[in-house]
């Protein structure tokens, strides 16, 4: 993108009306924005934040920016499934709800099971490069990346095997309908989509009632069982209802889909692209002696950098309930604002070089999984997952390279790719 074309598009920004060529390479216009205008008044009265400090501030401070969504998805959606989703899910509740659920996810997310994930997940991916390699290619996104995190999120809930295959599918079209945008066409599929997922659920929780798996590790059962069914010493020990335990189970598959899927895809993706990075990669990897061991520190300085520099999740939202100031700019209650992921994880006063893969990078405190009480529960879990896909496939396939430009998602929030077509000696 020209530096015109970035200044073109900065002057006018508008979240609901965001150019093709911007879906493509926001980070110029990221820059200029942050660099000239932090505080971004929108067109709607919300305001866009992009500099890594207030983007902490607000993180901070949960009692002056909430993370309840009912005032402002009301509106967007109606009385509708993605109503009823996006305003009873985890990622956009404030405690009491949100310290409840995150409470019970985490105590199955402990760092002994997610240790315990590992000999699995190298056997998965293996597999998934052993059908590659038996194909001399594929596709990055369907063969590889997407693949893991359902296999891994349909184990933590113990869904069947057989029952795996539209829980992709439904992902995609819950979280493009939380884009600033929404055409009738998402709004029809995010709506169905959750029809159909809570309706799959009811049957799924009906059996598991009847047999329950182990609490530590079925994170389904835990959620059924709530608090005081798993040795909690909290006093609230309200198991969830029907409605928080439905959607809180959506809300656990579409955060580890959506998130890890593009972590993988973006990171390979971006080797391709930055062949003197990926050079640089597989020389320090071989001097560690660490490419094939995905659980090593140096692999996971490796994964925060792709973390850093091509977030999963660009955007974040949260709405004043008290009037605040930022930046010398005074704003009244209910304002809504943006907090731009993806600009503060290139903020300059932050990171040297910040828009360059940087291997060797000591201090990297990237705003990817969140900040704070929402920072994401499943971040360790995330962070496995990248750290064996990514460096088992190089270990396999260092020459891999793609047959034909990758498609992005086309969407502003989520950053990622729908398909990456690839070859492989």
């Amino acid at each position: 993108m020209s530096p015109e074309r970035a200044s073109q598009i900065a002057r006018s920004f508008d979240l609901h009306a965001l150019p093709v060529d911007f879906l493509a390479n926001p980070y110029p216009v990221y820059d200029l924005l942050r660099s000239t205008e932090p505080v971004k008044r929108m067109p709607d009265g919300s305001i866009f934040l992009t500099r890594h400090a207030d983007l902490v501030r607000v993180y901070k401070d949960a009692q002056t920016f909430s993370s309840d969504k009912k005032a402002e998805f009301t509106p967007k959606y109606g009385d509708s499934p993605l109503l009823a989703h996006h305003t009873t899910s985890l990622v956009f509740n404030d405690p009491p709800l949100h310290s409840r659920v995150r409470r019970l996810i985490m105590g199955a997310l402990t760092r002994r099971a997610i240790d315990e994930l590992e000999g699995g997940l190298c056997t998965l991916v293996d597999g998934l490069l052993n059908n590659i390699e038996a194909k001399g290619g594929g596709c990055l996104i369907e063969d590889f990346a997407s693949a893991i995190p359902i296999e891994v999120i349909g184990n933590l809930l113990a869904i069947p095997h057989a029952e795996r295959t539209p829980l992709r599918a439904w992902s995609l079209a819950i979280l493009g309908a939380l884009e600033p945008a929404l055409s009738p066409a998402q709004e029809a599929a995010g709506n169905r989509a959750v029809a159909e997922f809570c309706d799959y659920l009811r049957t799924l929780i009906a059996q598991r009632r009847l047999h329950p798996g182990n609490p530590e590790h079925d994170v389904l059962t835990r959620l059924i069982q709530g608090e005081s069914a798993t040795g909690s010493n909290h006093t609230s020990a309200e198991p969830l209802s029907e409605q928080e335990l439905l959607h809180n189970c959506i809300f656990i598959l579409n955060a580890g889909h959506e998130t890890t899927t593009n972590l993988i895809g973006n990171a390979l993706v971006a080797l391709h692209k930055h062949a003197d990075k990926k050079s640089q990669l597989l020389q320090l990897s071989e001097q560690y002696k660490t490419i094939s061991l995905g659980h090593s520190e140096f692999f996971s300085k490796i994964v925060d950098e792709f973390l850093r520099f091509e977030s999963s999740n660009q955007l974040g939202n949260r709405r004043a309930v008290q009037a605040f100031d930022i930046n010398g700019q005074t704003f009244p209650a209910g304002t809504l604002i943006t907090l731009c992921i993806g600009a503060a994880n290139r903020d300059p006063d932050v990171f040297e070089q910040p828009n360059e893969l940087l291997w060797t990078r000591q201090t990297n405190k990237h705003l990817a999984f969140g900040y704070g009480i929402h920072q994401c529960a499943g971040l360790s879990l995330a962070r496995l997952e990248g750290r064996i896909a990514i460096s088992h496939f190089l270990a396999r396939f260092p020459n891999y390279r793609l047959s034909a430009a990758p498609t992005r998602g086309g969407r502003a929030r989520f950053r990622g790719f729908l398909a990456a077509p690839f070859v492989v000696d």
